[in-house]
């Protein structure tokens, strides 16, 4: 049988740090409506960076992209964007404690902004919350 190495010590051992949490949250903040119209990206931008803050411990937000999502409810509409990237690093207990109320943001912010969807990641997944389009717009 075959003598098993000792495991090696984690980064936050080695650099004797007061926090080392592993697993990476991404929400994106939109500019706009799914009618293209804008929304307050800096109060939602602020409003997420409070909740994560809040809920994990802290968050960094990013400058604003350029990124494009289909509203399949739209016909396939292409809708561009210029979001804000969040990254907040936490554990995985910390998520799954605080779920619902992380839910909980990401569905007003999804229906105040009158989204198709929000996205948001947790480590590689890729995750959406879907909002159903209310008669038609325009």
């Amino acid at each position: 049988m075959a003598k098993k190495r000792p495991s090696k010590p984690g980064y936050g051992d080695l650099f004797k740090a007061a926090k080392s949490v592993s697993n990476l949250l991404v929400l994106f903040i939109p500019s706009q409506d799914r009618d293209e119209k804008p929304i307050d990206q800096d109060y939602w931008k602020d409003e997420a960076l409070t909740a994560l803050g809040k809920l994990f411990g802290g968050a960094t937000a990013y400058p604003e992209g350029k990124g494009v999502w289909r509203d399949d409810d739209q016909d396939g509409k292409l809708l561009f964007d210029e979001p804000v990237v969040i990254q907040c690093y936490t554990s995985e207990e910390a998520i799954r404690r605080q779920a619902g109320a992380l839910r909980e943001f990401l569905v007003r912010m999804g229906t105040e902004c009158r989204q198709g969807a929000v996205g948001f990641v947790i480590d590689r997944d890729y995750l959406e919350i879907r909002f159903p389009l209310v008669g038609k717009r325009g």
